[in-house]
Protein backbone atom coordinates (compact mmCIF):
# COMPACT_ATOMS: atom_id res chain seq x y z
CA UNK A 1 0.00 0.00 0.00
CA UNK A 2 2.86 2.39 0.79
CA UNK A 3 4.34 1.85 -2.67
CA UNK A 4 0.99 2.66 -4.26
CA UNK A 5 0.66 5.74 -2.05
CA UNK A 6 4.08 6.94 -3.25
CA UNK A 7 2.98 6.33 -6.85
CA UNK A 8 -0.12 8.48 -6.47
CA UNK A 9 1.51 11.10 -4.24
CA UNK A 10 3.08 12.89 -7.18
CA UNK A 11 1.49 13.93 -10.43
CA UNK A 12 2.60 11.46 -13.08
CA UNK A 13 4.84 12.77 -15.83
CA UNK A 14 3.35 12.61 -19.30
CA UNK A 15 4.29 9.44 -21.15
CA UNK A 16 5.66 9.61 -24.66
CA UNK A 17 2.10 9.52 -25.97
CA UNK A 18 1.24 12.66 -23.99
CA UNK A 19 -0.88 10.80 -21.45
CA UNK A 20 -0.46 11.52 -17.74
CA UNK A 21 -0.73 7.80 -17.00
CA UNK A 22 1.33 4.78 -18.00
CA UNK A 23 -1.75 2.90 -19.15
CA UNK A 24 -5.52 3.08 -19.33
CA UNK A 25 -5.66 0.48 -16.54
CA UNK A 26 -3.48 2.68 -14.31
CA UNK A 27 -5.68 5.70 -14.99
CA UNK A 28 -8.85 3.74 -14.18
CA UNK A 29 -7.31 2.40 -10.97
CA UNK A 30 -6.08 5.80 -9.81
CA UNK A 31 -9.45 7.39 -10.65
CA UNK A 32 -11.12 4.69 -8.56
CA UNK A 33 -8.71 5.23 -5.69
CA UNK A 34 -9.15 9.02 -5.76
CA UNK A 35 -12.93 8.58 -5.76
CA UNK A 36 -12.71 6.21 -2.79
CA UNK A 37 -10.50 8.68 -0.93
CA UNK A 38 -12.95 11.55 -1.42
CA UNK A 39 -16.01 9.50 -0.47
CA UNK A 40 -14.25 7.88 2.52
CA UNK A 41 -13.72 11.30 4.11
CA UNK A 42 -17.49 11.67 4.46
CA UNK A 43 -18.10 8.37 6.22
CA UNK A 44 -15.05 8.76 8.46
CA UNK A 45 -16.63 11.93 9.85
CA UNK A 46 -19.90 10.13 10.58
CA UNK A 47 -18.28 7.19 12.35
CA UNK A 48 -15.69 9.28 14.24
CA UNK A 49 -18.53 11.34 15.72
CA UNK A 50 -19.81 8.08 17.24
CA UNK A 51 -16.44 6.72 18.38
CA UNK A 52 -16.19 4.03 15.73
CA UNK A 53 -14.26 3.38 12.55
CA UNK A 54 -16.03 2.44 9.32
CA UNK A 55 -14.59 -1.06 9.63
CA UNK A 56 -15.87 -1.46 13.21
CA UNK A 57 -19.32 -0.31 12.11
CA UNK A 58 -19.20 -2.76 9.19
CA UNK A 59 -18.32 -5.59 11.60
CA UNK A 60 -21.26 -4.65 13.83
CA UNK A 61 -23.64 -4.65 10.86
CA UNK A 62 -22.45 -8.09 9.73
CA UNK A 63 -22.83 -9.46 13.26
CA UNK A 64 -26.30 -7.93 13.58
CA UNK A 65 -27.27 -9.78 10.40
CA UNK A 66 -26.02 -13.08 11.85
CA UNK A 67 -27.76 -12.57 15.23
CA UNK A 68 -28.73 -14.31 17.36
CA UNK A 69 -26.13 -16.85 16.24
CA UNK A 70 -22.44 -16.22 16.88
CA UNK A 71 -20.08 -15.97 13.92
CA UNK A 72 -16.56 -17.33 13.59
CA UNK A 73 -14.04 -14.49 13.41
CA UNK A 74 -12.74 -15.89 10.11
CA UNK A 75 -16.26 -15.77 8.62
CA UNK A 76 -16.67 -12.22 9.89
CA UNK A 77 -13.38 -11.21 8.27
CA UNK A 78 -14.52 -12.65 4.92
CA UNK A 79 -17.74 -10.61 5.05
CA UNK A 80 -16.13 -7.23 5.78
CA UNK A 81 -15.97 -4.70 2.96
CA UNK A 82 -12.20 -4.43 3.34
CA UNK A 83 -9.77 -6.83 4.95
CA UNK A 84 -9.01 -6.32 8.62
CA UNK A 85 -5.30 -7.01 9.01
CA UNK A 86 -5.72 -7.29 12.77
CA UNK A 87 -9.15 -8.74 13.46
CA UNK A 88 -8.19 -9.36 17.09
CA UNK A 89 -7.48 -5.68 17.72
CA UNK A 90 -10.66 -4.60 15.91
CA UNK A 91 -12.72 -6.96 18.09
CA UNK A 92 -10.78 -5.97 21.24
CA UNK A 93 -11.89 -2.37 20.76
CA UNK A 94 -15.51 -3.33 20.13
CA UNK A 95 -15.51 -5.65 23.15
CA UNK A 96 -14.01 -2.91 25.37
CA UNK A 97 -16.98 -0.73 24.40
CA UNK A 98 -19.40 -3.56 25.22
CA UNK A 99 -20.58 -3.83 21.60
CA UNK A 100 -19.54 -7.45 20.97
CA UNK A 101 -18.73 -10.58 22.97
CA UNK A 102 -16.30 -13.39 22.12
CA UNK A 103 -15.74 -16.95 23.24
CA UNK A 104 -13.50 -19.82 22.22
CA UNK A 105 -15.44 -22.78 20.85
CA UNK A 106 -15.53 -25.78 23.19
CA UNK A 107 -15.48 -28.21 20.24
CA UNK A 108 -12.57 -26.54 18.44
CA UNK A 109 -10.34 -24.43 20.68
CA UNK A 110 -8.82 -22.70 17.61
CA UNK A 111 -12.22 -21.28 16.66
CA UNK A 112 -13.24 -17.97 18.22
CA UNK A 113 -16.89 -17.00 17.94
CA UNK A 114 -18.17 -13.44 18.19
CA UNK A 115 -21.65 -11.97 18.46
CA UNK A 116 -23.21 -8.54 18.79
CA UNK A 117 -24.54 -7.39 22.16
CA UNK A 118 -27.71 -5.36 22.73
CA UNK A 119 -25.45 -2.27 23.08
CA UNK A 120 -23.91 -3.10 19.68
CA UNK A 121 -27.35 -3.38 18.06
CA UNK A 122 -28.31 -0.06 19.65
CA UNK A 123 -25.15 1.58 18.25
CA UNK A 124 -25.98 0.36 14.72
CA UNK A 125 -29.57 1.57 15.11
CA UNK A 126 -28.38 4.99 16.36
CA UNK A 127 -26.18 5.38 13.28
CA UNK A 128 -28.81 4.26 10.74
CA UNK A 129 -30.06 7.71 9.73
CA UNK A 130 -26.56 9.23 9.64
CA UNK A 131 -25.28 6.35 7.47
CA UNK A 132 -28.20 6.71 5.03
CA UNK A 133 -27.57 10.46 4.81
CA UNK A 134 -23.86 9.85 4.26
CA UNK A 135 -24.69 7.58 1.31
CA UNK A 136 -26.87 10.31 -0.16
CA UNK A 137 -24.09 12.86 0.38
CA UNK A 138 -21.58 10.54 -1.29
CA UNK A 139 -23.53 9.34 -4.34
CA UNK A 140 -26.97 10.91 -4.22
CA UNK A 141 -26.13 13.09 -7.21
CA UNK A 142 -26.22 9.97 -9.44
CA UNK A 143 -29.53 8.65 -10.75
CA UNK A 144 -30.61 5.04 -10.02
CA UNK A 145 -29.67 3.77 -13.48
CA UNK A 146 -26.15 5.22 -13.14
CA UNK A 147 -25.80 3.72 -9.67
CA UNK A 148 -26.84 0.26 -10.92
CA UNK A 149 -24.38 0.56 -13.83
CA UNK A 150 -21.61 1.62 -11.46
CA UNK A 151 -22.33 -1.31 -9.13
CA UNK A 152 -22.27 -3.78 -12.04
CA UNK A 153 -19.04 -2.34 -13.44
CA UNK A 154 -17.32 -2.44 -10.04
CA UNK A 155 -18.37 -6.08 -9.57
CA UNK A 156 -16.91 -6.93 -13.00
CA UNK A 157 -13.65 -5.17 -12.14
CA UNK A 158 -13.43 -6.98 -8.79
CA UNK A 159 -14.58 -10.43 -9.92
CA UNK A 160 -11.24 -11.99 -10.94
CA UNK A 161 -9.63 -10.72 -7.74
CA UNK A 162 -12.14 -11.95 -5.18
CA UNK A 163 -10.59 -14.92 -3.44
CA UNK A 164 -13.41 -17.42 -3.95
CA UNK A 165 -17.14 -17.98 -3.58
CA UNK A 166 -16.63 -18.28 0.19
CA UNK A 167 -16.26 -14.49 0.23
CA UNK A 168 -19.81 -14.17 1.43
CA UNK A 169 -20.06 -10.52 0.57
CA UNK A 170 -23.36 -9.37 -1.00
CA UNK A 171 -23.15 -9.66 -4.76
CA UNK A 172 -20.40 -12.30 -4.70
CA UNK A 173 -22.81 -15.19 -5.12
CA UNK A 174 -21.32 -17.21 -7.94
CA UNK A 175 -19.94 -20.71 -8.44
CA UNK A 176 -16.28 -21.17 -7.46
CA UNK A 177 -13.75 -20.56 -10.21
CA UNK A 178 -11.60 -23.43 -11.39
CA UNK A 179 -8.75 -21.13 -12.37
CA UNK A 180 -7.25 -18.08 -10.72
CA UNK A 181 -6.69 -16.32 -14.06
CA UNK A 182 -9.51 -15.15 -16.27
CA UNK A 183 -9.31 -16.19 -19.90
CA UNK A 184 -11.95 -13.64 -20.85
CA UNK A 185 -10.51 -10.58 -22.58
CA UNK A 186 -12.24 -7.35 -21.62
CA UNK A 187 -13.97 -5.45 -24.38
CA UNK A 188 -12.16 -2.42 -25.77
Amino acid sequence: MAAVARLSASVPAPAASGSLFDSLEQEAYLQLWRTYDRLRELDERVFAAHGLSAQQYNALRVLRGAAPRPMATSALGARLVSRAPDMTRLLDKLEEQGLVRRRRSEENRRLVEVWITPAGRAAVDRLADAVRQCGRDQLGHLDRKSLRSLIALLKRARDPHDRDAADAWPGNERPPRTSTRSTHKPEE
